[in-house]
């Protein structure tokens, strides 16, 4: 057997030219994760109303927002879930209370959002996680309050949402983040009695079961953001209002494998809540967020890398200021 057969043997994806002029392509480690869309869509909110609107940015860089296209129903504070092709906006809120209605986008188009399927109930001001096919909404409000429901579904197909288990405690305004494995569910708002919660739970994706606890954030608040690698997660600001302490521009991280309380990670650039995060698996970005606690929604966008410490960083705006956008990408630390 020649030297070229035997390298094409070893190495099926290399090039015979690279093997004429002594050059050998190395070939990538089994089961690593290479993202390929790091495209975030953030999709829906709030300004004097809801909208419709949704952009896009390329996480990788830094830069302004694009018009991506549009909601078939106006609605914020919905949850995003992503495969690596398709992101779903999951319930959210309009003028007539919380929905459980479903849209889909395929993340690397554009183009205007599709019906997917229902919630198990309204759902509005929860939070969206999953893995490569499964996707999980938690701790959402319906017209009753606060919950301890927990659904999820299969991204891939369109249909119904299924009854996964219960959280740990009944709230609303929770983060989410995910490994592949492993999602974890963070802070919030509880009604009786009213207290804002440190609470961290976590679930084990491809299971159906109840949450058990994990651990406290540094800070008891609601309305962060979540987002993460598939090992780390992150919580950013949030409000801390029944203590007085208002917005929080703390942000926080967890190692996603173990239990344990959070540690802090740094400052954030524009601290604010009813704000959402989504990741490349690299890099977390923020957005959407008032400026205040009845202040105006602003446009910035927000990053930080997550395996690092420190403080968050400008990355652009959207295309208009506005508060509880969902966030999607077909890179996040739940897909490998």
């Amino acid at each position: 057997m020649s030297l070229i057969s035997r390298l094409l043997k070893a190495n099926p994806s290399a090039q015979v030219s690279d093997m004429l002029t002594g050059y050998f392509v190395i070939p990538s480690a089994k089961g690593a994760f290479v993202p390929q869309n790091t495209r975030a869509v953030f999709s829906g909110g709030y300004i004097s109303d809801r909208v419709n609107t949704m952009d896009y940015i390329d996480i990788a860089t830094t830069g302004n927002a694009t018009s991506f296209g549009t909601l078939s129903t106006a609605r914020d504070t919905a949850s995003g879930v992503s495969s690596e092709t398709r992101g779903v906006i999951c319930g959210g809120a309009n003028s007539s209370g919380p929905l459980s209605s479903m849209e889909y986008i395929t993340l690397n188009t554009t183009g205007n959002a599709t019906s997917f399927g229902n919630l198990t109930t309204g759902a509005q001001v929860g939070c969206g996680f999953g893995d490569k096919t499964r996707g999980i909404v938690a701790n959402s409000q319906n017209s009753s309050g606060g919950t301890n429901n927990i659904d999820y579904f299969t991204i891939a197909t369109t249909g119904n949402a299924t009854s996964f288990g219960t959280t740990t405690v009944t709230r609303v305004q929770t983060a989410g983040c995910s490994s592949p494995t492993r999602g974890c569910i963070a802070g919030g708002y509880q009604g009786s009695p009213e207290q804002d919660l440190n609470v961290i739970d976590y679930v084990t994706i491809q299971t159906t079961g109840n949450a058990t606890d994990f651990g406290d954030l540094t800070v008891a608040r609601r309305g962060m953001g979540g987002s993460g690698s598939n090992t780390r997660g992150i919580f950013h600001s949030g409000a801390a209002l029944l203590d007085g302490s208002g917005i929080s521009s703390t942000i926080d991280y967890i190692t996603i494998a173990t239990t344990g309380n959070a540690t802090n990670f740094g400052t954030a650039l524009e601290k604010g809540y009813y704000l959402n995060g989504t990741s490349d698996n690299i890099r977390a970005v923020f957005g959407g967020r008032p400026s205040g606690i009845s202040g105006v929604s602003t446009d910035t966008i927000e990053y930080v890398t997550i395996a690092t410490t420190g403080n968050g960083v400008d990355f652009g705006n959207l295309t208009s200021g506005r508060q509880g956008p969902s966030a999607n990408s077909g890179a996040h630390g739940g897909l490998q």
